[in-house]
Formats: C-alpha cells, sequence, structure tokens
C-alpha cells in the first residue's frame, strides 16, 4: 500500500488486525511499518507513537464492542439483555484476542472518556436498568456484571480451566445466571 494512502484510521486498524494475529505484546511501530512496507518514521506522521498506537488500537476495540453489544442487546431487557452482554463480550474475546487484551489495559483519562468508552458503559447501564436496582447502587451493580465477566474471561484465556473436563459452557452459562440471580433480588430501598 502506497504511503499516501495512509490515515490514522488504516494504520490502527492495521495495527489491530496485528494485535488479533500475534499478540498486543507484538504491535510495534516497526512491526505496522513492516506491514506497509514503509520505515517505522512515516508512521508518526499517523500516529505520535507506540503509546499513541495503543490508545488508538484501545479506543478501536471498544468501538467495535460497542457497536456489537448494541446491535446485540436491542430490544432486549433483563436476562435476555445481560445474557447477550455477557455473551457479546466472550465472544468478542474469543474472536479478537488482541482488541480484548487492548481493553485489559488501564485506559487514560481521554480514552476513558471518549464517546466510544462512554457507548459501552451506557449500554451496560441500560442492561442493568432493566432490573430494580436503586439508582445510588448502579456503579456497584456495573462494577459486579463487569468483573464477573472479566474474571471468568480472564481465567478462561490464561486456560484456568483447562485442567477439568467440565463444558466451560455450562460454567458460563452459570455465572449469568447467578449474576441474573444477584441483580434481580438487589435490595432497593427499604429492603436491605
Amino acid at each position: 500500500m502506497p504511503r499516501a494512502n495512509l490515515t490514522e484510521h488504516i494504520v490502527l486498524k492495521a495495527a489491530l488486525a496485528l494485535a488479533d494475529r500475534e499478540g498486543l505484546d507484538a504491535v510495534t511501530m516497526t512491526a505496522v511499518a513492516r506491514h506497509f512496507g514503509v520505515q517505522p518514521a512515516s508512521l508518526y506522521e499517523h500516529v505520535r507513537g507506540l503509546a499513541a498506537l495503543m490508545d488508538g488500537i484501545q479506543r478501536l476495540a471498544f468501538d467495535e464492542l460497542g457497536a456489537l453489544v448494541g446491535a446485540g442487546v436491542a430490544g432486549l431487557s433483563a436476562k435476555a439483555a445481560l445474557r447477550a452482554l455477557a455473551d457479546v463480550h466472550r465472544s468478542y474475546a474469543l474472536d479478537h484476542p488482541g482488541a480484548w487484551a487492548a481493553l485489559q489495559r488501564p485506559a487514560t483519562t481521554e480514552i476513558a472518556q471518549s464517546p466510544e468508552a462512554a457507548r459501552i458503559a451506557t449500554l451496560l447501564l441500560a442492561v442493568i436498568r432493566g432490573y430494580a436496582i436503586p439508582a445510588k447502587d448502579l456503579v456497584h451493580a456495573s462494577r459486579l456484571v463487569g468483573a464477573t465477566i472479566n474474571g471468568f474471561l480472564a481465567l478462561t484465556r490464561t486456560e484456568a480451566y483447562s485442567h477439568r473436563a467440565d463444558d466451560t459452557n455450562e460454567s458460563w452459562a452459570a455465572a449469568v445466571n447467578a449474576l441474573d440471580r444477584a441483580l434481580t433480588s438487589w435490595p432497593t430501598e427499604g429492603t436491605s
């Protein structure tokens, strides 16, 4: 691809694809430049450096995941929406391991406050609002959902469950069902 056709978005998409193929640690300015057949210095016109490249990958991953979650939960509520939210996260983590790894990096303030990250948070809160969770507890409920999903996926990714013959799909379904029960039985005002 000629250098004249490079844009920040094209560079970031190539870096994200490289992360999915070879792992996030394989993403360097040199590796991305090699993909385009240019010198690494040529990329600095589009991306300020490795930190900006990693932030851009993370932002793209938030954008991709947000679009998938939005489509997955559309028209659903309560348990069906929760299951869709969880399943989309799981599928994304399995199908895009480099992008998922990018999402596990601590986000800069700029990325955390980006429209892409906000979309994920908004969708998560919309799913949780399908339950009778008091407004003051929404952050706690969202952290519970996020910790359960991310914890299960992190353990799967490190093959922590590989020593057992049990079906991880059954464990996943049980975890989502347990989340649903926790959210359904969440104490409301005056019932704690």
